[in-house]
């Protein structure tokens, strides 16, 4: 055991160790010693744990379109909006039809627009839930209130995929539980995706859709890093075995192990250029920006099969207060085909009977006209869509006026949206609690009903 004295202290160690995981991991986990370990008790804060009730769904892919898709121009078609478009709406408004084309489209006769052909051709498979409502038409706050359930950046609370981990563990001990893909830096930032008050390692893995994992870059060679890491491990058990040690300590070994296995076997996993070119060309995986979700899209399902329970893949650019024409067309080019081309890649696996699938926006867009050519944001009444396990196929649940401005049936809060996915997961939202600062803390706050309407 080093004592403060030494000149070349324990911590300085860490600090400047190139293992690339030394001291940032040991103080963040060392930081949650005055909680409790989790649900897990003694058998590890990551150990696989039994769900509140029978589970519906193993793993979730969220495909989040940052900046609020135009549902009126998408997924959501309005006969009535599309013959008064020009005329005045209440309030002083001018409605505004889509310029896109909408059809029916499988047997359940759904109509979707022109700008998502691919998707089009699954929505027999589709769960549409139409009257969902936020607390605030600004960005931020409702990204972060979608991930977090509160719209207040400085009541950080802990992200959907670190309570999912919080309450299930992980039952891959060589990969991270919880992945998000190019998560955007607008609107929330890592809080969008971290844990919070809650332990460290419940927090979601940032890597690139070209398969960086910043925080886990190698820095030095296999067999250094190997060295450095067996002396930081047993400087580790030094501790461990001092009286008085914190309890994490042996989870910050553990972690440790963990960080050097995925280094290995990772950029192995997300080394898309594995996969046949006839999987690439499904996905329509091309370089630069213009294939970056395609990327995503594909590492998703590689991921997901081979364990991870959430992976989170993002498009931004959605908000369009102006050149809407132009810029969905540019938008919906980039996610059609490899959105489509994952769902029929999970179901030819057979992955689809036991993966959620979620896709939307932190809101909506307004069926009025904003400027020439742009809509404002709609928070009153918007969709989304769920496909695959647990999930009604070929399903509405709730709706929106005639011109799509209020939801008027099925209304459901974003509180009510998580309430629902925990459920499919197994989890009851009322009781996946963590106690910090005197109170019992839930993804759901104090609200959310479960819409068990939707389950299959």
């Amino acid at each position: 055991m080093l004592h403060s004295a030494s000149v070349f202290s324990r911590r300085q160690l860490l600090k400047s160790t190139t293992a690339g995981f030394g001291f940032l991991a040991f103080a963040g986990l060392l930081g949650a010693q005055q909680q409790r370990q989790g649900a897990a008790g003694d058998r590890g804060p990551l150990a696989p744990r039994e769900p509140h009730y029978p589970v519906k769904a193993k793993r979730i892919i969220f495909c989040f379109m940052e900046g609020a898709m135009s549902q009126m121009d998408t997924i959501e078609y309005k006969p009535h909006l599309q013959r008064n478009d020009g005329r005045v709406a209440p309030g002083g408004a001018i409605l505004t039809a889509s310029k896109f084309r909408f059809a029916r489209h499988g047997q359940t006769g759904t109509w979707m627009s022109s700008l998502v052909p691919n998707l089009a051709r699954h929505v027999d498979k589709f769960c549409f839930i139409r009257g969902l409502h936020t607390d605030t038409p600004a960005h931020p706050q409702a990204v972060i209130q979608l991930h977090t359930g509160t719209a207040l950046a400085q009541l950080t609370r802990p992200s959907m995929g670190a309570w999912l981990l919080y309450g299930l563990g992980t039952e891959n001990q060589d990969l991270p539980g919880y992945v998000t893909i190019n998560p955007s830096p607008n609107f929330g930032g890592a809080i969008n995706y971290g844990s919070a008050f809650l332990p460290a390692h419940y927090q979601g893995t940032r890597i690139t859709d070209n398969g960086d994992m910043p925080n886990l870059r190698p820095q030095i060679a296999s067999s250094l890093q190997r060295r450095q890491l067996d002396l930081i491990q047993e400087m580790n058990r030094d501790l461990a075995r001092t009286p008085g040690a914190p309890e994490q300590v042996d989870s910050v070994i553990e972690s440790y192990e963990l960080a050097f296995r995925m280094q290995d076997r990772v950029p192995a996993l997300l080394d898309i250029s594995r996969e046949p070119q006839s999987v690439r060309d499904a996905y329509g995986v091309r370089p630069g920006p213009q294939g970056s979700f395609a990327r995503q899209c594909l590492m998703a399902r590689r991921l997901c099969e081979a364990g991870v329970r959430f992976v989170e893949i993002t498009q931004s650019g959605w908000d369009h207060h102006n050149n809407l024409h132009q810029g969905l067309i540019n938008q919906c080019d980039m996610i059609d085909r490899p959105t489509a081309a994952l769902l029929t890649d999970l179901e030819r696996r057979g992955m689809l009977e036991d993966t959620l699938v979620l896709f939307g926006s932190e809101f909506g867009r307004m069926p009025t006209a904003q400027g020439p050519d742009g809509r404002d944001h709609n928070i009153t009444g918007y969709p989304m869509i769920l496909i695959g396990a647990g999930v009604k196929a070929g399903f509405s649940y709730g709706a929106t006026d005639e011109v799509g401005l209020h939801g008027v049936e099925g209304r459901m809060h974003t509180m009510d949206l998580h309430a629902t996915l925990l459920a499919l997961m197994g989890l009851d939202h009322e009781r996946l609690t963590y106690r910090y600062a005197g109170r019992e803390f839930r993804l759901t706050d104090i609200g959310g009903r479960v819409v068990n309407e939707i389950f299959d």
